[in-house]
């Protein structure tokens, strides 16, 4: 399956590459899989009782943003603090053998830049974490998170004062990242790149391949938009996911690491 996997990708002249949480896991990423997977990565949110799609839901920078910072802000300095594997890279070199490539990606940790992806080639369809908005909003001005700092009390998991401030408002700032039950997230950095996603798409003429990473089914929003572009596309999909490798082209049940690092040795071979 793995020759198989680096075969569709020599042949085809355009890649797009998608990506859920379980892409994240091996750079030492939680991938909040279920609420047990949750709160060991978030002992704090086991004892307050909240899982993932509680906590995550904008109405905590409202009711209690300290500890709405707490969990984005910690997130916020891991994201910052950690080191894409090595599997990103090595795709980027097969992408850019390509005509031309895209990244689709549910996650919000801005891995994909980090490792060196073009800015202008990335569709993260619930936002980013390095980006900020207001909480209101009182407009839909996005602005970096660099500079932003959120000191936490781990042991009561409540950021410490100053939060952060909208730059217009100065209302209690926000991730602008798309939250469980969110009507105020300001979604025109994600319209942009869905616009360029949607060129990419438009330009394609040639075999495109569809290299999909840890998306799995519980929010199975990634792997919907992959069945359906290879349906219209005539591609072919390679799903890598340990647990739910099915209904692809090419199914490999293998860790995201493991599996690119395996074909990039195929891959360099063919």
């Amino acid at each position: 399956m793995i020759q198989e996997a680096a075969n569709a990708i020599k042949e085809a002249d355009y890649l797009l590459i998608s990506a859920g949480a379980g892409m994240g896991v091996d750079s030492g990423l939680p991938d909040f899989r279920g609420s047990e997977g949750f709160w060991r990565a978030y002992p704090a949110a086991k004892r307050l009782g909240l899982r993932f799609e509680e906590l995550a839901n904008p109405r905590w920078f409202e009711d209690d943003p300290h500890l709405a910072w707490a969990f984005y802000g910690h997130r916020l300095n891991l994201y910052r603090k950690t080191q894409p594997h090595e599997g990103f890279a090595k795709l980027l070199k097969i992408a850019q053998d390509k005509k031309d490539y895209f990244v689709f990606t549910s996650n919000v940790d801005g891995q994909f830049q980090k490792a060196g992806f073009a800015e202008d080639k990335i569709y993260e369809i619930h936002g980013s974490i390095h980006f900020m908005q207001c909480t209101q909003p009182c407009s839909e001005v996005i602005w970096s998170a660099n500079g932003v700092e959120v000191e936490i009390d781990e042991e009561n998991f409540k950021a410490l004062e100053p939060l952060p401030r909208c730059i217009n408002c100065s209302a209690i700032a926000r991730p602008n990242i798309l939250m469980f039950g969110d009507w105020n997230w300001v979604d025109t950095r994600a319209r942009e790149q869905e616009s360029r996603f949607a060129q990419f798409l438009h330009h394609i003429d040639g075999k495109l391949v569809i290299v999909e990473i840890g998306a799995g089914k519980a929010v199975p929003t990634v792997r919907m938009m992959d069945e359906e572009i290879a349906k219209d596309f005539g591609a072919t999909l390679i799903r890598i996911n340990p647990r739910e490798p099915d209904e692809s082209d090419v199914p490999l049940a293998y860790g995201g690491k493991e599996a690119l690092d395996m074909i990039y040795t195929c891959y360099q071979k063919s």
